[in-house]
């Protein structure tokens, strides 16, 4: 058993009198000088390869603010977890705001993980901004006060193929197959597709809804054989597209497949040679823009690799937090809010600035379709596809392919 003299318990209860008096300031100070921001995204599962470029975008962008001086003079402090699933993401969301201190939280992919992160952020008052969820549900029923989105949603993922589409004659009278990842992304994408196609005089022949831990896609493809559709739609997200295509090109089916939804990692994943057809994407590495290709050879020097799309959003949205907090000079949600809601405009590294919407959250910004490129023109493992030209054009509204408040149930 230790054993202390007088002097030093007296020293001690002085010591402690005196940091009572104040406040505990050394322990305060230590507590306080840091921004912390809770960070959330699946590193496990069907979505596990694009939560890791999530977590490499968003360190960058951490590094290159608290080198710059941080923001208002404080260091900036992310703690980054796997969401795993929906009940996970929730309470560790809740963690974060009691335990930890997070003034905001950030992150996520899946949907209905972003869904219940979204409840905790407006129980306790505190600013969410979502990176990866592309549910068009989340900016619409879905919506509140303190969710703010910086992913394209459905919608405009659909409206950025269609358009190709529509310009090769691809929908008007055609027969349209879907697979579909059966939850609420999934579900949502269809609907947006549902509306695409009756819009423009296609036919949905046969949809599949798809459990997101299918691996093997045979005996849909084996339907798709015997529908003899014009063109096969894929819903679906993860890794399920990656194994989608290159079982598509095993079976060597005559139909073209296009996508409503791919992220880039899951296109390199494929490989050369596997992947045809048009999809969207929100950004791609191979953006003809100056801020964009200094941030691509950043990354690819840091992580020697080039950075994912889902690298991209991190690495902007924290950028753009960070902007926020400065210009009103605070980290409380509620003054970040009105920020937001006011129209301030953002360079997140495309030729055209984004902002929020006020009604809904969105960030409004440019998409972009895209088609592999054929095979032996491929510098490399990723240089894999030929970026469209941006959508809508440089003379139309950017909200041209964004629901529109009739379209749109958000109510704030």
């Amino acid at each position: 058993m230790t054993s202390y003299n007088r002097r030093t318990i007296l020293k001690a209860s002085a010591a402690f009198a005196g940091a009572s008096a104040l406040g505990f300031p050394a322990i305060v100070h230590a507590q306080t000088d840091k921004i912390k921001i809770g960070h959330l995204t699946p590193l496990t599962g069907f979505l596990g390869a694009l939560g890791a470029y999530s977590q490499l975008g968003l360190k960058m962008a951490e590094e290159e603010i608290n080198k710059a001086g941080g923001v208002m003079g404080r260091q900036i402090d992310v703690m980054s977890e796997d969401s795993i699933n929906p009940a996970s993401a929730a309470t560790k969301a809740q963690r974060m705001i009691e335990r930890d201190g997070a003034t905001v939280l950030m992150g996520e992919i899946s949907s209905a993980s972003a869904l219940t992160i979204s409840q905790v952020a407006a129980r306790n008052k505190r600013l969410f901004m979502t990176t990866g969820p592309r549910s068009d549900t989340l900016r619409g029923k879905s919506c509140n006060r303190y969710m703010f989105c910086t992913d394209i949603p459905n919608t405009v993922m659909v409206n950025a193929v269609g358009q190709t589409l529509l310009r090769e004659n691809k929908v008007k009278g055609k027969k349209f197959v879907t697979l579909t990842a059966d939850y609420v992304f999934g579900h949502d994408l269809l609907r947006a597709a549902k509306a695409f196609f009756a819009a423009h005089d296609a036919t949905l022949i046969a949809d599949e809804l798809i459990a997101t831990d299918v691996t093997d896609f045979s005996p849909y493809l084996l339907k798709i054989r015997q529908a003899k559709p014009d063109v096969v739609c894929c819903n679906l997200a993860g890794n399920q597209v990656t194994n989608l295509v290159k079982q598509y090109a095993e079976f060597g089916l005559p139909f073209p497949i296009v996508g409503f939804n791919l992220n880039t990692a899951d296109a390199w994943a494929a490989g050369q040679g596997n992947l045809s057809g048009t999809w969207p994407t929100v950004w791609y590495h191979t953006l003809d823009v100056p801020a964009s290709k200094a941030f691509v050879a950043a990354f690819s020097k840091k992580y020697g690799k080039p950075p994912e799309n889902h690298a991209w959003i991190e690495y902007i949205a924290l950028k753009l937090m960070a902007q926020a907090m400065s210009e009103t000079k605070s980290t409380d949600s509620e003054k970040l809010v009105a920020y937001f809601e006011k129209g301030a405009q953002f360079d997140i590294l495309k030729a055209r600035k984004a902002y929020f919407r006020a009604w809904d959250h969105q960030l409004v910004q440019e998409a972009y379709p895209f088609e592999p490129k054929p095979k032996g023109q491929s510098k490399d493992k990723w240089d894999l596809m030929a970026l469209g030209p941006a959508v809508p054009k440089a003379n139309e509204s950017l909200e041209i392919i964004y629901p529109t408040k009739q379209q749109n149930p958000c109510s704030l």
